[in-house]
């Protein structure tokens, strides 16, 4: 597997997990949940990556069907100007406008926690942009499937790590860190339309230059991922 690809997906990833609905559900689900909050929310960030894993695997094996009859240099100007128009989008965000805050579970079994799962992949669906980023570079790539499914499982895994941090300090700290994390979950929910701007303008970048380095192979960036 070429590190560069790696690299970029892996990277994406990183920029998944400042996700401002399951950081924000999770910090709802840690203030208000029961003393054992743990299992519920496990259940919850599993059922976002198991929904996150199926999709990409759909994609991947859909998109797989349509690599071979477009060349490399064509799959890369698609890359380029998806990286170029989310560039530019970045700036059209609105940035007024709070996003919605986490909807209240019924209740803290596992069929509510999968429910609130499955909202939160739907809700984050349209806005999932380094996600889709990663799912189209693995594609261009045309890494077989004994390189990408385990590459996906390291993406859907990764982006759920804010979560278990959040847990493991609260398992720590408990009370000590409720106004702090009640404070984090007011300026995420005001702020996520600019987080997300910044989220599509990194993940613009990162496309651009995995394309660029696919178009002119002998123009060198030196990136964190080499």
């Amino acid at each position: 597997m070429p590190i560069e690809t790696m690299g970029a997906v892996l990277g994406l990833a990183l920029l998944d997990t400042l996700s401002p609905t399951v950081i924000g559900v999770t910090l709802y689900l840690l203030l208000a949940g029961p003393r054992r909050v743990g299992p519920p929310l496990f259940v919850y960030l599993g059922s976002v990556a198991v929904a996150y894993f199926a999709l990409g695997v759909l994609l991947m094996l859909g998109l797989g069907a349509v690599v071979p009859l477009v060349d490399d240099t064509g799959w890369a100007w698609g890359q380029a100007a998806l990286g170029v128009a989310l560039i530019v989008g970045s700036y059209f965000v609105p940035r007024a406008n709070p996003g919605p805050a986490p909807v209240p579970a019924p209740s803290f079994g596992m069929r509510a926690m999968l429910l609130l799962g499955l909202g939160t992949w739907l809700f984050e669906f349209t806005t999932a942009v380094p996600y889709f980023g990663a799912i189209g570079i693995m594609t261009s790539a045309g890494l077989p499937a004994v390189h990408w499914v385990p590459l996906l499982v390291a993406y859907v895994t990764i982006m759920v790590i804010p979560g278990v941090l959040l847990l493991a300090a609260w398992t720590a700290l408990g009370e000590r860190l409720r106004e702090r994390f009640e404070r984090w979950r007011a300026k995420l929910s005001s702020g996520s339309r600019t987080l997300l701007s910044w989220i599509v303008f990194i993940a613009g970048c990162v496309i651009l230059l995995e394309a660029v380095g696919t178009i002119f192979p002998q123009v060198t960036f030196r990136t964190p991922w080499g």
